[in-house]
């Protein structure tokens, strides 16, 4: 590859498209242990609680990963870095589907998660320089393509597989997967002097800035709602709406195609409105959840909800690491990064309050409210620290609109 820019259009999509494969990939890692997790709980005769310690190992290989990795390999170029972390999913994931008892499911899906926040960061990085100028949130839409179709395909075909055959297969499938991505960015993604390795110093400078934890916790307890539903989704649609458990593939799809809706929504409000996407996006989530725990028991309802649901959120997820990006300019792989781990933050709450809640014995629709409660303690966040999280676009905003005559 010569150090030069992709020649054409085409090659710039292929580019981009390779970099959605890698989070298809990845993300289908993550989404599809939700609905494998009756099985290898079966499987290696697990509670369901003691089974999500599985996805919290991911979510906290993510939260580990995401800052570490990005910082470690801030020097190297992210081409070598995004086939390097790729591989390492590969490798995680044959790890899983190799587990015979608890602490290997565990230690492969925490194996599994490290490469998530580094590679989304990295991902997005090239992903704007591919774009060009001014186009950060398109950017980061293309790079959440891959995990938003993984909710749509990755995710159900992966439940699918694992109800055929087994939850192993599918996660050696997903292995070879990985594997396929990185001879992908190895063929296609170009080497140029614009991918080539920053500033340890100013990815880690990054890290003093207060407003950045702000949004990372806002971030964290708003999203952890999608989890606390989409972890039980397979109790929802049986032991709530009276389904059969062949629907719950379907009811996973049917989230992703909302998420698919709301990125494209959300990629065209990051580059314009990012502040009020957010905010819009959760408040719809409120909503949307006070319906799902009511109507839960319909099945029509619930499924169209599940839709609604991945919708609202995703409206909001292009905004926040756009956000995140300019309230450190100088370290947006490590903003990229860190707005994965605040993702899998919300996982692991998500996953954990709504697992405790069954425990508690407080019923089956406990995990909505319990989601429910956790976006709106977000949006509490998100509104008391406002003021700090402005950036320079808000501020330029505001100053145009005080300086604007008023009409008559």
């Amino acid at each position: 590859m010569s150090d030069t820019q992709p020649a054409t259009g085409r090659h710039r999509t292929l580019v981009l498209l390779a970099l959605a494969l890698g989070s298809f990939v990845i993300s289908t890692s993550e989404f599809a242990s939700m609905g494998l997790l009756p099985l290898f709980a079966g499987d290696l005769d697990l509670t369901v609680p003691q089974a999500t310690y599985g996805i919290t190992a991911y979510a906290l290989g993510v939260v580990v990963g995401a800052p570490l990795i990005t910082i470690m390999a801030a020097a190297v170029d992210k081409r070598r870095l995004l086939i390097a972390l790729v591989g390492l999913a590969f490798a995680a994931n044959l790890l899983t589907a190799m587990a015979n008892d608890l602490g290997l499911l565990v230690a492969g899906r925490f194996l599994s998660g490290l490469p998530q926040g580094a590679y989304f960061g990295a991902a997005a990085v090239v992903a704007g320089t591919i774009v060009g100028p001014g186009r950060s949130g398109s950017a980061v839409a293309w790079v959440m393509s891959g995990i938003t179709i993984s909710t749509i395909l990755g995710a159900p075909a992966s439940t699918q597989l694992g109800q055929w055959f087994s939850w192993r297969v599918a996660y050696t499938i997903i292995g070879c997967g990985a594997l396929l991505s990185a001879l992908l960015l190895w063929r296609l993604l170009p080497s140029t002097a614009s991918l080539r390795g920053g500033s340890v110093r100013g990815e880690l400078s990054a890290l003093r800035r207060g407003n950045i934890w702000a949004m990372m916790l806002a971030t964290s307890l708003a999203i952890a709602s999608v989890f606390s539903v989409y972890t039980f989704v397979d109790l929802f649609v049986t032991d709530v709406a009276g389904m059969s458990s062949s629907v719950t593939p379907y009811a996973l799809a049917l989230i992703g195609i909302g998420l698919a809706v709301g990125n494209v929504i959300g990629g065209a409000v990051a580059d314009r409105y990012p502040f009020r996407g957010i905010v819009l996006g959760w408040l719809g989530v409120l909503v949307v959840m006070a319906l799902m725990a009511t109507l839960a028991h319909h099945p029509v309802a619930l499924l169209a909800l599940f839709t609604l649901m991945g919708l609202t959120m995703q409206i909001s997820v292009p905004s926040i690491p756009v956000r995140m990006m300019k309230m450190a300019p100088e370290a947006p792989t490590l903003m990229g990064a860190l707005n994965m781990a605040a993702f899998n933050v919300a996982n692991a709450l998500g996953a954990a309050v709504g697992g405790q809640t069954i425990e508690l014995g407080f019923g089956p629709l406990s995990p909505i409210w319990g989601g429910f409660c956790m976006t709106a303690a977000g949006l509490v966040v998100l509104g008391l620290l406002y003021r700090h999280l402005r950036t320079t676009d808000d501020r330029a905003a505001l100053s145009l609109e005080s300086s604007a005559p008023a009409s008559a």
